[in-house]
């Protein structure tokens, strides 16, 4: 039982001012498994008082890059050090597998942290350039206290997506975590205080969505960086329209995987494990809709059919399963309807279905429909779950055709035997990324999304470039 009766603010650990509490329910053995203080308006109001005064009067934004990014290292080697017990941490809270679990939601993480780490040396910080009247100074300056709000799914990777380059660039940050997962928050904070960062500098609340509005309409926030739903993006693009504060907004996904007529098929579903699968099917870029050519399309759904009807289903702890729980009820009963209302649209059941998998424990199984048009809600909408809709094709055309015709614009793949011919199809999908034989995402480049998946980018230099404002300051020649 992880349990804390206190929040991260201000560089120590101090009393909530409410009595709530969240508890955190295992998916696996519906057991609580933790329990941490719920977090209120006045939690919010201290946290981001602490950020403020650290940020106004503090010396972190008045380091040097290579200063902040030698406290920023302090927390990467902790980090790597304790990488298991991290992965560890966000099995028992999400569900994830744990042979996926030490990549996506620890391996990868510290790996961003470190990118940003190095980045310090090698990013313009300023330049110089010629002008009208003579040279002109462009110097990059912080652009102040950061929101940094993020879902339960990846809680610690779309976290340091927005902590590191936020660090590095010299904002201060309060972190609302998940209410479904603040335990893998606390073990960070824990870190951040031992690699001794400066007070303020970083602060957690974990809260729920009230506490989370007043984060976001605060005035002492000077900038919000969400993770989550198209519609909760909405809501707080409003507030920070109207307050004109910066936002950078990760939403939501329905991307599709195009499969080319030269395509070997036995790799390609090999690959929909990880582009299609990961995390149970809880990722906002996971590749939901497969799109197959006409004269190849029995074979692949025999394939799809059997490789996902093969998949290894239970414990996450065990490193040998493939899909574990979803993360709570709720998220059982979502895509549970899905699958009811896959079947209601015509939709053919291929493998899963609505006969859960054990008794105990939020599990759906994975499931594959066929003969799927994409006017069919299981194609349009974001179920976040292991069920996937395969569509057919006529041509090429159609194909990017079918994959553009979407609220979203997330992420995409095509697989091809032929790596040239799929850059030039990929370049034709309208999505903030799209791979060739492959899905994944690298920190050196940037992650986000067209349409309705967001506006803004995360990772890679534009990552930084997010918390950065530009000054010009000119001088006569």
């Amino acid at each position: 039982m992880h349990e804390y009766t206190r929040f991260f603010i201000g560089g120590d650990w101090v009393e909530p001012a409410g009595t709530g509490t969240i508890d955190v329910v295992s998916p696996h053995t519906e057991e609580v498994i933790g329990r941490v203080p719920e977090g209120t308006d006045a939690d919010i109001d201290r946290a981001v008082a602490a950020a403020r005064q650290a940020f106004d009067h503090g010396p972190w934004p008045r380091m040097t890059p290579a200063e902040r990014a030698e406290v920023m290292g302090r927390l990467s080697a902790i980090y790597a050090a304790n990488a298991q017990a991290m992965s560890d941490l966000v099995v028992a809270e999400v569900g994830t597998p744990a042979l996926f679990s030490i990549f996506a939601q620890a391996t990868i993480p510290q790996m961003t942290l470190q990118y940003y780490v190095d980045l310090a040396a090698t990013y313009t910080w300023e330049d110089e350039r010629p002008g009208m009247q003579g040279p002109v100074t462009v110097v990059r300056e912080p652009v102040g206290v950061v929101a940094a709000i993020y879902p339960w799914n990846v809680p610690q990777f779309t976290l340091i997506m927005k902590l590191a380059p936020a660090l590095l660039a010299g904002c201060t940050v309060v972190a609302k975590p998940s209410p479904e997962t603040p335990l893998d928050a606390y073990l960070l904070a824990e870190w951040v205080k031992e690699a001794g960062f400066p007070d303020g500098v970083v602060n957690f609340v974990p809260a729920g969505r009230e506490a989370g509005a007043h984060l976001v309409a605060h005035p002492g926030v000077d900038k919000v960086a969400f993770t989550g739903s198209t519609d909760a993006g909405r809501k707080i693009g409003e507030v920070c329209g109207r307050q004109l504060k910066r936002c950078t907004l990760e939403l939501g996904g329905k991307s599709a995987a195009i499969i080319l007529e030269d395509a070997d098929l036995a790799t390609t579903v090999e690959g929909f494990k990880l582009a299609s699968l990961m995390n149970n099917g809880q990722a906002c870029a996971a590749q939901t809709r497969i799109l197959a050519p006409r004269s190849r399309y029995d074979e692949v759904a025999e394939a799809l059919a059997a490789m996902v009807g093969g998949l290894a289903v239970g414990d996450p702890a065990d490193f040998g399963t493939e899909i574990g729980p979803l993360v709570a009820k709720r998220q059982q009963e979502r895509v549970e309807g899905y699958i009811r209302i896959g079947q209601e649209e015509g939709a053919k059941l291929l493998v899963g279905g609505l006969d859960r998998p054990y008794d105990r424990g939020w599990y759906v199984a994975p499931t594959v429909f066929g003969n799927v048009t994409n006017d069919m809600r299981i194609a349009r909408e974001e179920i976040f779950g292991p069920v996937l809709s395969l569509i057919p094709y006529d041509d090429e055309d159609d194909a990017v055709r079918i994959a553009n015709d979407s609220e979203f614009g997330l992420g995409g793949s095509v697989w091809t035997a032929d790596v040239d011919h799929g850059i030039e199809v990929a370049r034709r999908v309208r999505t903030g990324s799209c791979g060739v034989n492959l899905y994944g995402m690298d920190p050196n480049t940037p992650f986000g999304g067209y349409k309705n998946s967001g506006l803004g980018r995360e990772l890679g230099p534009e990552g930084l470039e997010a918390y950065l404002e530009h000054k010009s300051i000119p001088r006569p020649a």
